[in-house]
């Protein structure tokens, strides 16, 4: 089992910055590929980020290439998103996820752990 909180959400204005952070327990730390998936109000959840356990690669969704970065420290069990020059789209619940798989990371079923989600709201 792996247990997934996220922490960071917040209400900032456009242009600027918020860090999410998951810290994570259970398993052991760094074998998993981790990510970032988001929901907002009547919409489907989509794909934000994701760093593979195999080699530390990141990807991300168009939307935010550029402007999230993902990141893990395995010493803290943490996973982070820092989230630059932040839009009004970018209003989400964000939710931290992990799982052990071989397959794509932008695909959701493939995770099988999620946090409980963290709220952003960015005003115009």
């Amino acid at each position: 089992q792996v247990q997934l909180v996220e922490s960071g959400g917040g209400l900032v204005q456009t242009g600027t910055s918020l860090r999410l952070s998951c810290a994570a327990s259970g398993r052991t730390f760094g074998t998993e590929n981790m990510g970032w998936f988001r929901q907002a109000p009547g919409k489907e959840r989509e794909f934000v980020a994701a760093i593979t356990a195999l080699d530390g690669g990141t990807y991300y969704a168009d939307s935010v290439k550029g402007r999230f970065t993902i990141s893990r420290d395995n010493a803290k069990n943490t996973l982070y998103l820092q989230m630059n020059s932040l839009k009004p789209e970018d209003t989400a619940v964000y939710y931290c996820v992990a799982g052990y798989f071989r397959g794509s990371v932008f695909y959701a079923p493939n995770y099988n752990y999620w946090g409980q989600g963290t709220q952003v709201t960015v005003s115009s």
